[in-house]
């Protein structure tokens, strides 16, 4: 009988990875993922409660109806982060500023996080699947003052770890300490995340593109002759279509099957739509790790330097492969264009 490796006995074992870290990392992994299983029970009662289901009649800072499962998470995430002495802050996409700890034993913490709680949560009321995506880095403000903006605004290429839960069929958590990219699927028997998908490695080739095409004729020349390129009959093609609207779940998918998403800047959103540090570089760092690969359309993620904490970015992302395939008609068709005015 196969030996069952829980999230538990890995993080210990991996804690070797990490000399520096003296436990932390591993408390705040483990934060992560209690706040995670309490969420995932909300989310499969939502179909039977109505309390906790619909709207909650708040819009966040994004400009975004907030669902009361969105609420409840969030608040799930800050109270477990809260709890840990190992953190000093923490940023998310429901909030307007960053949140602080202050208690003296918290402002000794080297790390912070950064959170979108609910992923997709528009979806909750149709029951498809959500999620949760975080990322962590080392602190730059000194041990033993009050984390500062700064401490989050760095770019994808520092995170010390980076991950997301999907709530789905099944609960699964997937996660990078730089190390490779390893998941993790919730046995309710017994309510422990056990491994179930080691070392997790992303096609470098796929056959499905993720985009939302009702916004086809707002994209720029090059997206529309790479939708166009990926619906030709050549080659292996055409590409299957599969759009489900919750980038976690979308990602998901293609890191295990391969395949590409992408969400560019259009005539509807210039900038792009998704968050640069609450979905953009936790995801990018994970596709790195698992050999994809995630830019903006011009340059790698992990390369972005964050000007504002809620930024919006294009993303591009998925099996490295399509990825450099599409930047191929980017650069024809509008890099080029640009370059010659």
């Amino acid at each position: 009988m196969k030996k069952v490796v829980t999230l538990g006995q890995f993080i210990v074992k991996k804690q070797e990875d990490f000399p520096y870290a003296k436990g932390e990392l591993s408390s705040l992994l483990s934060a992560l993922r209690l706040a995670s299983k309490i969420v995932s029970r909300e989310v499969n009662k939502a179909g039977l409660m109505d309390d906790i289901r619909g709207s909650s009649g708040v819009t966040n800072i994004q400009g975004e109806t907030q669902m009361k499962l969105d609420d409840f998470a969030n608040l799930e995430f800050i109270s477990s982060m809260m709890a840990r002495e190992e953190i000093c802050g923490m940023a998310s996409e429901e909030n307007d500023d960053i949140i602080i700890f202050d208690r003296p034993e918290c402002q000794d913490g080297k790390y912070v996080l950064l959170i979108d709680p609910l992923d997709g949560s528009s979806n909750i009321n149709v029951n498809v699947s959500i999620g949760t995506i975080f990322s962590i880095y080392r602190r730059i403000s000194p041990v033993g003052t009050p984390a500062t903006l700064e401490d989050f605004m760095q770019r994808g290429r520092e995170q010390v770890a980076a991950g997301y839960v999907v709530y789905g069929s099944s609960t699964m958590l997937v996660f990078t300490t730089g190390n490779g990219v390893n998941g993790f699927t919730l046995d309710p028997s017994i309510g422990t995340f056990c491994l179930s998908h080691p070392d997790m490695k992303m096609p470098e080739d796929g056959s499905i593109y993720s985009v939302n095409e009702g916004n086809y004729r707002y994209f720029s020349e090059g997206v529309k002759r790479y939708i166009k390129y990926c619906q030709e009959e050549a080659e292996g093609r055409p590409y299957s279509a599969r759009y489900i609207g919750s980038l976690v779940a979308d990602f998901h998918r293609n890191l295990i099957k391969g395949g590409i998403y992408f969400y560019p800047a259009s005539g509807l959103s210039p900038r792009g739509k998704l968050r640069l540090l609450y979905e953009n570089n936790p995801l990018a760092f994970i596709a790195q790790q698992a050999g994809g690969r995630a830019t903006d359309g011009r340059m790698d993620i992990l390369d972005i330097r964050p000007s504002e904490l809620h930024e919006r970015t294009p993303l591009f992302i998925g099996s490295k492969n399509m990825v450099d395939k599409v930047h191929e008609f980017i650069d024809l068709y509008d890099l080029k264009g640009e370059k010659n005015k």
